[in-house]
């Protein structure tokens, strides 16, 4: 296989990914949390790093950036719409166009919600999406920025890539979140099955991510916002979807 992609916890429980082209020996890095796991990781492997693509402001997204130009120099990348809060960026990019690394074209989303701002990535190529704070393992970002109708939005559009597409997303939050979801919809039996084999990987400290858009339309509350049993169970059957989401969010957030 030509490309290679690394899950690399970092912080206290963040991720950022590395991406591998082995045909043209070129690395690129989503997200740079903290230097040190990044560069222990290029060093064993022997790779440089070309460009770093940045999802959104926050400093446990970018903070490591510093360190990692000064190792290496690589081309950063972030949204236009962003970049008087971004690292200085050598390549300003914009949501419904292409995004090249390598061989590889990523579709730029445009996701606001968690900021305004935030992009997030897909390849179909190889089946991935870089979706950073927006959609994450059983759950979504916090919104710290957009709105719940937002965030709804952001989440449709991802909602409607193909099933087999596997979520990188930026933390390890799985466990809380699948809590969570079993609160709301207790008598979900893939939800159920799903925290088992999750609760398995996190204890054996391996990572959640990546899920799949197949296991998220299953068991992600926050995509579900538009289902009718949910809303049933949520004695919310006459409601819109966009007021779901916002109530599911709001109980996220105390829970």
């Amino acid at each position: 296989m030509n490309t290679e992609i690394l899950t690399i916890p970092c912080l206290q429980d963040n991720y950022a990914f590395i991406i591998h082209n082995h045909k043209l020996n070129e690395t690129f890095l989503i997200d740079a949390p903290e230097s040190h796991p990044i560069i222990d990781i290029l060093e064993k492997k022997n790779w440089g790093l070309e460009k770093i693509v940045l999802t959104h402001h926050h400093s446990d997204h970018v903070m490591g950036v510093s360190d990692l130009v000064k190792k290496y120099d690589p081309s950063i990348i972030g949204a236009d719409a962003d970049k008087h809060r971004l690292p200085i960026l050598g390549e300003m990019i914009n949501a419904n166009t292409i995004l090249t690394l390598g061989d590889l074209k990523f579709e730029i989303i445009d996701v606001p919600g968690h900021t305004i701002g935030h992009l997030a990535f897909y390849c179909e190529e190889i089946s991935a999406l870089f979706s950073g704070d927006s959609l994450m393992a059983f759950g979504c970002g916090r919104l710290f920025e957009g709105t719940p109708a937002m965030m709804w939005n952001s989440l449709s559009k991802l909602k409607k890539l193909p099933l087999d597409t596997k979520v990188y997303s930026g933390h390890e939050y799985a466990i809380k979140n699948l809590e969570f979801a079993l609160s709301i919809d207790k008598d979900n039996e893939v939800l159920q099955n799903k925290y088992i084999s999750v609760k398995n990987l996190v204890g054996k400290s391996l990572p959640s991510v990546p899920s799949t858009i197949k296991d998220e339309l299953e068991t992600n509350p926050f995509l579900r916002a538009n289902n009718f049993e949910l809303k049933k169970i949520m004695n919310m059957e006459n409601e819109s979807d966009e007021n779901v989401f916002a109530e599911l969010r709001k109980k996220r957030d105390i829970f």
